[in-house]
């Protein structure tokens, strides 16, 4: 804090004050008059003290604090130098009455001392009207006067834009309750699960890879299918893990080498009234199944270009196959399936009453323990692993769909998970829980379901459309969002068939076209991998046991 030193009084001063000390001994009427007037002035207008507040209508009358402290002073000392002339002439007598007549002297000496204040310096009497200059504060004063006019000025300059500032951000501030504290939460919202948070904070985001892919809206390659059966029951094509891809036109077969490009025939049916109704691989593609339109299952060594057997039993045409290891389970259209054991001679293992109407749908779990089968009659059925000759019951059997059961697909990644599509009449997707036997979700897709397909590596499903689309959509497992649209036949889709290492998608149509689609690109390391992988693998069972 800044002390300011004593001033000395000046010359004018010290001589009256010289005088007033005579006058003080002789009068002590006008000693004690001065004393009180002094006293009402130091209460009325004291100094300046920071622990005080101080008056601002005073700082406010003059914008020097000094030169109002001078002219103050200068006027009490006129004021009291005034008394003290007029104490001399006065002949008014004293209004205390003298105790002690004798001695006036000390009465008058002890009443001085008594109104003398306590901040008199030395014993001959200073001069106790001038100010205690080193308890005034004269930068707090500065500071007070020039703060209030700076905060006046800015506030004049920002109102309007303060009050637009506000009118914009916190107009509607009342209506809300900002920290409003109460003894208990409000209730949450109806169906609302706590749990979900948990679950979902300890989730992993999804790889921001699969979220950016790009997703080709055209077929990377069309191959031409002449005289291919416009028929939705039938299945025309498959996909197997050697890279090889059979298609089946009418009485022709085909292989098309999706590494190479090569095409080659098969074969081809000796009468013209015969025609190819389903094809399936089995797991090491090594061997082909082909139902036929006169009741027959055929055996086919493709490498030697060889049939191996027929595997009779149905007594119409056979439109849906599919591989359990050695056992090939096969749909006609009586309703019947059959089950095959190709290593024995005596190949009928067991027989299916699995539908009224012809089996289009036909599909075993990745673990071989569940057969799906989807019919003519609106029903999905899924059957145990059991071969026998008799009555076998169906583990479930689901009504929900509409129309027939042609596109069935096992999820791979989750197991008893099912997912079914229906024809024109149903055109929805849907997905069963077989461990509990129940729908577990559905989507109305708009168009006729023709083909399913699961995709591993994205968590996705494809789907084959026929009236009014004929298209492909990809949805995103579980929330069924649509991913894409691959547009580009011109009739309906009749069958889908996914590469061995999960990327391309073949869709074969009405419209006399093979298209090929890279919709499920994977990383390159991942791909030579896979292929490794399935090169590795044998099938020493097929090899030693077809006969």
């Amino acid at each position: 804090m800044f002390v300011r030193p004593p001033t000395a009084a000046p010359a004018w001063l010290s001589g009256s004050r010289r005088a007033l000390d005579q006058a003080d001994r002789k009068n002590p009427i006008c000693t004690m008059a001065c004393s009180q007037a002094d006293r009402d002035l130091n209460g009325s207008r004291g100094p300046l003290r920071p622990s005080k507040t101080m008056d601002t209508s005073v700082l406010n009358s003059s914008s020097n604090a000094s030169i109002l402290s001078v002219s103050t002073l200068m006027n009490t000392s006129h004021n009291r130098s005034a008394c003290q002339a007029n104490s001399f002439t006065s002949k008014t007598p004293s209004k205390t009455p003298r105790k002690t007549p004798g001695k006036p002297n000390r009465q008058n000496k002890t009443a001085s001392r008594q109104t003398t204040p306590i901040g008199q310096q030395g014993g001959g009497g200073g001069d106790r009207f001038i100010p205690n200059r080193q308890k005034m504060n004269f930068e707090l004063a500065n500071y007070v006067l020039t703060s209030q006019e700076n905060r006046d000025t800015e506030n004049r300059e920002n109102t309007e834009y303060r009050a637009a500032l506000e009118e914009q951000l916190s107009s509607d501030l009342a209506n809300f309750r900002i920290m409003a504290y109460s003894d208990k939460a409000p209730p949450a919202p109806e169906g609302h699960n706590g749990n979900k948070v948990l679950y979902s904070a300890s989730k992993q985001p999804p790889s921001s890879k699969k979220n950016s892919r790009y997703i080709p809206k055209t077929a990377e390659r069309v191959l031409d299918c002449p005289d291919i059966r416009d028929d939705f029951y039938l299945n025309l094509m498959d996909w197997s893990s050697l890279n090889l891809l059979v298609v089946c036109l009418k009485g022709q077969v085909y292989t098309w080498d999706a590494s190479t490009g090569a095409v080659d025939q098969l074969l081809e049916l000796p009468s013209p009234a015969e025609y190819i109704c389903s094809a399936s691989w089995c797991a090491d593609g090594t061997y082909l199944a082909l139902g036929t339109s006169d009741s027959q299952v055929q055996l086919w060594d493709v490498r030697q270009r060889k049939r191996l057997r027929v595997l009779g039993g149905h007594a119409s045409r056979v439109g849906s196959l599919s591989w359990n290891g050695h056992v090939l389970s096969s749909g006609g259209r009586s309703g019947r399936v059959h089950h095959h054991d190709v290593r024995v001679a005596q190949h009928h293992v067991g027989t299916l009453e699995a539908h009224q109407q012809e089996v289009c749908g036909l599909r075993w779990s990745p673990d071989g323990r569940q057969l799906a089968t989807g019919g003519n009659d609106n029903l999905l059925r899924v059957w145990p692993a059991t071969m026998s000759h008799g009555p076998v019951q169906p583990v479930h059997s689901f009504t929900e769909h509409q129309a027939a059961v042609k596109a069935i697909a096992w999820c791979p990644w989750q197991p008893n998970l099912l997912a079914s599509g229906g024809g024109t009449a149903d055109r929805c997707i849907r997905f069963w829980s077989c461990s509990i036997g129940t729908q577990v979700n559905h989507v109305d897709t708009g168009s006729q379901v023709s083909s399913l397909l699961w995709s591993n590596e994205y968590k996705e499903i494809i789907s084959g459309h026929g009236f009014s689309k004929h298209e492909l959509s990809i949805w995103k497992y579980p929330s069924m969002r649509k991913v894409a649209e691959l547009t580009g036949h011109t009739a309906r889709v009749l069958s889908m068939s996914l590469s061995p290492d999960g990327s391309m998608v073949a869709s074969a149509g009405a419209d006399e076209t093979l298209r090929i689609w890279n919709c499920f690109a994977v990383d390159a390391t991942k791909k030579k991998q896979q292929m490794l992988r399935m090169e590795a693998t044998t099938s020493t069972i097929f090899r030693q046991s077809i006969r």
